[in-house]
């Protein structure tokens, strides 16, 4: 196991899902295969985080997880090394972080990425530093958000942004944003929870925004949900 550093920080790939959404082209390939420019949707997020220095990735997987694992194999194409979680049933998100926590086997903050986004130059060395700046600060955050504008498919957005501070309530001069399903969190986050039992992921950022103690900020580069065939085709047309 590769110990925990800034360069190291341990990442988790949520890969479980079935994209019901996706059919037919998800009846027999697991949505995160699905590819633009001929790249899966996981390949391009396991490049990027090999550039910038992880060195550990778990991806979680149900649905056609064999698929998965024979695509991207123990993760020398990459240059990192590469564990899976699979599950009998999808857990959900908070349900599937808690299933695989003692395979990232964090010392304290990890990353979290959809499998189904599509963000190519996601900043992945920015939110590396921020966690360095989080633990500096000695501060007491469990969860720190990446937002993005609405997209139309999502127009009255997640959660609310102000002086990177994430919450659940309006107030003056907030602003309304969707989660991009990239986050860090704090293995305390899931501390509560039980292993093998679904658990969404929202609930429990709200619960941890009443105290106080989720942060953000606002992405304005390219972030796309690949939710739909269409808009994987979109995707394929502009990026070509």
């Amino acid at each position: 196991m590769v110990k925990t550093s800034t360069n190291a920080l341990p990442c988790f790939l949520l890969a479980a899902g079935r994209g019901e959404r996706m059919r037919p082209l998800t009846d027999d390939l697991p949505k995160p295969l699905l590819t633009i420019q001929n790249k899966s949707l996981l390949a391009w997020h396991l490049e990027a985080l090999a550039n910038a220095g992880v060195q550990s990735v778990v991806i979680n997987h149900a649905w056609l997880g064999s698929k998965i694992e024979a695509a991207l194999g123990q993760g020398e194409q990459f240059g990192m090394h590469i564990q899976y979680s699979p599950e009998e049933t999808a857990l959900e998100t908070a349900g599937g972080i808690c299933q695989a926590l003692p395979l990232i086997n964090p010392n304290d903050y990890f990353l979290v990425i959809n499998g189904d986004v599509f963000s190519p130059h996601l900043p992945i060395s920015s939110l590396l530093a921020t966690v360095d700046q989080i633990r500096l600060n000695g501060s007491k955050t469990l969860a720190h958000l990446l937002m993005v504008p609405n997209p139309i498919q999502h127009p009255n957005g997640d959660f609310y942004l102000k002086d990177a501070k994430v919450a659940d309530q309006e107030s003056v001069g907030a602003e309304k944003l969707t989660f991009s399903g990239i986050g860090i969190y704090h293995k305390d986050l899931f501390k509560n929870l039980q292993r093998g039992v679904s658990a969404k992921l929202a609930p429990l950022l709200r619960q941890t925004m009443s105290e106080n103690r989720v942060t953000g900020e606002k992405y304005l580069g390219p972030w796309h949900d690949v939710g739909t065939p269409q808009r994987l085709q979109e995707l394929n047309a502009v990026y070509e």
